[in-house]
């Protein structure tokens, strides 16, 4: 059987951590430039052209595009057909967050507990997510989640009969009474269905997908289009000064639900919305 090594996992995690604080993705920094060729606001163009100088600065200083470092979120979809040898799996990656932030530079930003609030001084734990898949691959995704965006996202378990309506009601007013909070311009990412928290991981997922590209299903697709309509015409625009760029995306996850429920639930991601993936492929 295919076998990736629990070492080669944590080197992996440490360069992605560093990777995705280090790097604006490419289709950030595509929406940023493309809207400067519509904005109507002066004031916003500037600070979007500000934004790009910024993650150009992070680049070649190789600094953090923002000092809010995030929490750590890991996706790893592992093949079934790989084996993990050299230890716990989840030791390897938190061994590679905490590597990755002392390497970086990181900012330490995680407590131990919500109450006492001492900081574990490595930014870990890290938030897991496992899924089996087919192959024998091992894909890591780390997604670092700062909590200025993650502070105003949402969650609410609709009536059935609030339907379709109630569902974009209810995203745009989260957006709404975000404001400014979250650094716009932002990611909307929705999960609908499932149960409470299943709807919530698909909202964090939804984060994950390129901007710019659209559902797969026509129904979603459409009905992302009109929410990021409805959210871009609240005008709060960038840094929330005004203007007509307040989201570069809405993006829908869907899966089944119960008869008696519409889970929905809104995960608001910043304009840096940070988050870099690496596949490691199994050996004889």
């Amino acid at each position: 059987m295919p076998t990736i090594y629990t070492a080669q996992i944590t080197d992996t995690v440490a360069k992605l951590c560093i990777d995705a604080n280090y790097y604006l993705n490419a289709d950030i920094k595509n929406c940023f430039a493309n809207s400067l060729k519509t904005e109507t606001s002066e004031t916003a163009k500037w600070i979007t052209q500000i934004l790009l100088e910024n993650a150009e600065i992070a680049k070649e200083t190789q600094s953090p595009i923002c000092q809010d470092t995030g929490m750590a979120v890991v996706f790893i979809d592992i093949g079934q057909d790989v084996s993990i040898k050299g230890g716990s799996l989840e030791d390897a990656v938190n061994a590679g967050v905490r590597k990755g932030y002392k390497d970086g530079y990181l900012r330490n930003s995680v407590v131990r507990d919500p109450i006492d609030r001492v900081n574990t001084t490595d930014n870990t734990p890290a938030v897991i997510h496992y899924s089996i898949v087919d192959g024998d691959c091992i894909t890591i995704t780390v997604a670092p989640k700062g909590f200025g965006s993650e502070n105003m996202s949402a969650l609410k378990m609709l009536k059935p009969s609030e339907g379709i309506d109630g569902v974009k009601a209810f995203v745009v007013d989260t957006v709404k009474n975000a404001g400014p909070n979250p650094c716009p311009p932002i990611i909307v990412g929705v999960g609908i269905g499932g149960t409470m928290e299943y709807a919530a991981l698909l909202a964090k997922k939804a984060l994950l997908r390129e901007v710019g590209a659209a559902n797969r299903d026509n129904f979603w697709a459409k009905t992302e289009a009109r929410i990021l309509s409805d959210i871009n015409a609240l005008g709060i625009g960038v840094n929330g000064v005004g203007g007509s760029l307040t989201a570069m995306a809405v993006n829908i996850n869907v899966y089944p639900t119960h008869i008696a429920g519409l889970p929905v639930a809104v995960n608001i991601g910043c304009h840096a919305t940070r988050h870099m993936t690496a596949v490691l492929e199994g050996r004889e």
